[in-house]
């Protein structure tokens, strides 16, 4: 087995091994569907959906779906959730809500990009390789999953409360963490669409106030479905608050910032207004600029 086969194959079997773990978790309370617990469900259609999907873009050896169909999971798992759920009230109405907003809205996002650049650079040598290429797919299943533990806690949950006041604050951080993820995600759009653009950064609008200000949406929102669900959470069924820390991980430390953050230095490194703008503006959280970014 050489290197690469081998890495893809630990990758699997933690990912398979965590998903496992978390769906046990989360089983603690949950409704069912027959004699099966509706979170076991849910789990096992992320997966299924991911590995479905991957024999059609392996074959073609594309990853202009791979974004879409996170979003479809995430759809389709609160679907099943909402189908084997026992009662449903409007905490459950509210985050499947969410969820589905979020979804549809950043998976659309994310495809249309991918069709006009002409694809995802992550998987230019990876699409070529089944055994790595499988394995991201597997890594996005536990991704849907784990993201949305909160939520699919909240609708599958047995237990109902009287929403509260932590469920209002919740759901004020969700308002506004997503309303900033698409307003930056707006601002890009329209900055990289102008083609005197094309060989500088984005350092206005909400750029101006952080270097990843629709990363920091991001987080809020999934703070405040977090913050809805804690009044449901007990016993096993708290590690639902995975979510969040596995979106600020995953976005601060894996993925998201520290590919971007690499990539910005490598292209405009040697640009003083770009070293000025690093020095100015937050990595993440948003704070008003210290200089106004026209005369940067």
């Amino acid at each position: 087995m050489n290197k690469h086969r081998r890495l893809a194959f630990l990758m699997v079997t933690f990912t398979l091994a965590l998903g496992t773990a978390i769906t046990l978790a989360l089983s603690d309370g949950s409704a069912k569907i027959g004699s099966v617990p509706t979170i076991v469900m849910c789990s096992s259609v992320a997966f299924g959906i991911n590995w479905l999907a991957f024999i059609p873009s392996y074959l073609r050896r594309t990853e202009h779906y791979f974004d879409l169909i996170g979003s479809v999971t995430h759809i389709t798992l609160v679907i099943v959730a909402l189908a084997g759920s026992s009662e449903i009230d409007a905490r459950s109405i509210l985050v499947a809500i969410m969820v589905g907003v979020w979804a549809f809205r950043l998976g659309s996002f994310l495809f249309l990009r991918a069709q006009k650049t002409g694809g995802d650079g992550r998987f230019d040598a990876i699409k070529h390789h089944p055994d790595t290429f499988f394995s991201w797919w597997s890594l996005q299943a536990l991704w849907v999953f784990m993201t949305g533990s909160c939520a699919l806690a909240v609708i599958t949950s047995n237990d109902r409360q009287a929403f509260g006041w932590v469920a209002t604050v919740g759901t004020v951080m969700w308002v506004t963490g997503f309303l900033i993820e698409v307003l930056a995600d707006l601002q890009k759009s329209r900055f990289r669409s102008n083609e005197e653009n094309s060989s500088t950064f984005i350092h206005s609008g909400l750029w101006a106030w952080s270097r990843h200000p629709n990363y920091f949406g991001e987080i809020l929102l999934w703070i405040g479905i977090a913050l809805i669900s804690v009044p449901i959470l007990s016993g096993w069924s708290w590690a639902a608050l995975i979510s969040p820390a596995f979106v600020i991980i995953l976005l601060t430390r894996m993925s998201g910032i520290p590919i971007l953050e690499r990539r910005g230095r490598d292209r405009w490194g040697g640009d003083e207004k770009y070293q000025e703008y690093l020095q100015n503006t937050p990595i993440l959280l948003m704070r008003k600029p210290k200089v106004k970014m026209k005369d940067l």
